[in-house]
């Protein structure tokens, strides 16, 4: 049985959704060669500066939704964390429990070279990596229906409290999702199996799964995580989606779009499936508008612009049939 969210009024539950990760800025050049020599200037034929971050793109793009997000993050005291913060503030995501910290660390960034469908990411953590429980108010993210946790191997100062900070999120009555996104050290160990119990749904790529599971086939790993994980959507790209709830397996079709960046677009799959999940909707219906979300990032450069274009997408989401009506002030979710 697929875990849902008691019905909760709005003096007991501030937030739909609660989420604590990183935030930075993504510095993305186009049209670059794979091959990039050293100690020659190269240029690229387009550059985009946008909001980076795991989390903070799934926290941004849900508060675009209409969905009450409440954002927790550590940042340093620089320009690119000025504006990463102002990014994300007009989402509408509130951000009242944001820290900064105390000593001369920077916010982290993200270079993205553009190869044509290949890309190369190179990251410095900054930031995002020292965020630890101490940084976190616990009541602000209990006071959600739902906590989201992205970018798993990049928490590395959290990371030790995390299997307690979600067994206690599941003692005061919330759900929690995962999305681990690439380990940088291949190792896809570390707190993972630890808090892999109290995880409801888990949001990986085909890639990912396959990792984390230590299996050939993503049809294998979703089989053997079945019996660990409730709900997990596994993201395949262009081929749509793997639903795997308890011994069912569910292909979803993809949405079919040119891509002009896929940057982000399994961030915002995410936030189209956490739309429906946090409010109790079916997983089949969840991850039909993950697919509809996630290719609609697609369609703009970086992973928030096309969902920072409301008149864009809102049209999008009417003509692929988003499977959830949106009410403007109260965020409604209708079946």
């Amino acid at each position: 049985m697929i875990p849902q969210i008691q019905n909760m009024t709005s003096l007991e539950k501030r937030f739909d959704v609660s989420i604590a990760g990183e935030i930075n800025l993504d510095l993305i050049l186009y049209g670059l060669a794979e091959v990039i020599p050293v100690e020659r200037e190269i240029l690229a034929t387009d550059f985009r500066c946008t909001l980076g971050g795991s989390s903070s793109i799934v926290a941004h793009n849900l508060a675009s939704l209409g969905v009450s997000v409440g954002f927790t993050t550590r940042l340093g005291k620089d320009e690119f964390g000025r504006i990463a913060l102002e990014r994300m503030a007009e989402s509408g995501a509130d951000l009242s429990e944001v820290v900064y910290a105390e000593d001369s660390t920077s916010t982290g960034v993200t270079v993205l070279l553009h190869h044509g469908v290949k890309r190369r990411i190179l990251t410095y953590p900054g930031t995002m990596s020292g965020m630890s429980r101490a940084d976190l108010n616990f009541d602000y993210l209990a006071s959600a229906r739902h906590f989201h946790l992205s970018s798993l191997f990049l928490q590395k100062a959290l990371a030790p409290d995390l299997p307690a900070l979600f067994r206690d999120l599941k003692q005061a009555g919330l759900t929690i999702s995962l999305d681990t996104n690439d380990d940088p050290e291949n190792e896809w160990g570390g707190v993972l199996n630890e808090v892999l119990p109290y995880v409801d749904l888990l949001l990986p790529n085909a890639d990912e799964v396959r990792r984390i599971a230590r299996r050939d086939t993503v049809e294998e790993a979703l089989l053997a995580l079945s019996s660990r994980v409730p709900c997990i959507a596994a993201k395949c790209g262009p081929a749509g989606a793997l639903l795997q709830t308890g011994g069912k397996l569910t292909r979803i079709p993809p949405i079919q779009v040119t891509p002009i960046d896929t940057i982000g677009a399994g961030d915002s799959f995410d936030a189209g499936f956490l739309y429906g999940y946090a409010r109790g909707a079916d997983p089949l219906d969840c991850a039909t508008a993950g697919n509809i979300t996630g290719a609609l990032s697609t369609l703009r450069p970086g992973g928030t612009e096309a969902f920072r274009d409301a008149a864009f997408r809102d049209s999008f989401l009417h003509q692929h049939n988003f499977p959830f009506a949106i009410r403007e002030q109260d965020c409604t979710i209708v079946p």
